[in-house]
């Protein structure tokens, strides 16, 4: 495994356990302590993750989202398992909606030999990757949020409610039993909103390191949510705790 393979994995498993003790990082890379010792100052230096006595947690992050660059690149094998979980979901005929975001980018991949599929979005990767398909495609106008690469604020250009949305699939940056789904930034959360409130099931597609975080800006309650798709290293608590909800909660098994 290369360097930066290594480097990557060590960052995906902070996201998840938060902090990690040396023996159990190097248990679970499954390489020598000095190797460890290596990767854990390269990251250290990049300002990525923290020493701490006897281990490492991540670095604090800056305020705000991560960039979108960051994110396309960032537990990219859980959000490609979610994206072919929710494929299965989405049956040809279907007007369906793919939210702006680093995982329903990769919804994008799986859905070009979809029959008489519809897609509206506001994202721009998701809006190049279909372009040359054949899959209807209906972008939203508005302004561009460039470090995002979407369109937000709308209303004045766009008539959502002559839209029949079957399913839409949305992104967060949190998840929470109490709180729900949450985002960054006001215009994605009133986006999002606004979608929400014209699909007939809403699909929130999100990996497991968004479990427990409530961030800047509630988009909706989980009772406003039909499904969550999510990678199988979501928390144990988590999984008993959607038992007692309506919202159902969908784990890919690759």
């Amino acid at each position: 495994m290369l360097p930066v393979e290594r480097q990557k994995k060590i960052i995906d498993l902070l996201m998840v356990k938060k902090v990690m003790r040396m023996p159990a990082l190097q248990e679970e890379m499954e390489i020598s302590i000095d190797t460890l010792r290596r990767d854990i100052n390269a990251l250290a230096k990049q300002g990525k993750i923290k020493k701490i006595y006897g281990g490492v947690k991540l670095a604090e992050p800056k305020l705000g989202e991560i960039s979108m660059e960051e994110r396309m690149i960032s537990h990219l094998d859980e959000k490609t398992a979610i994206a072919k979980t929710c494929h299965a979901h989405i049956e040809e005929g279907d007007c369906i909606y793919l939210d702006s975001g680093s995982t329903t980018f990769q919804i994008a991949k799986y859905i070009k030999e979809k029959r008489n599929l519809t897609v509206i979005t506001n994202s721009v990767p998701v809006i190049l990757e279909l372009m040359n398909s054949h899959i209807e495609l209906i972008v939203i106008g508005g302004k561009v949020r460039k470090n995002e690469q979407s369109v937000v604020t709308y209303d004045y250009l766009f008539n959502f409610h002559q839209l029949n949305i079957q399913k839409a699939f949305i992104c967060a940056s949190g998840i929470t039993i109490e709180r729900g789904i949450s985002d960054y930034n006001v215009e994605e959360a009133l986006a999002r909103k606004k979608i929400i409130d014209l699909s007939h099931e809403v699909y929130v597609a999100a990996d497991s390191s968004k479990f427990g975080k409530n961030v800047t800006v509630s988009i909706a309650e989980l009772d406003k949510v039909n499904y969550i798709v999510t990678d199988e290293r979501v928390d144990e608590s988590f999984r008993r705790q959607f038992a007692d909800v309506k919202t159902e909660l969908i784990i890919t098994t690759e």
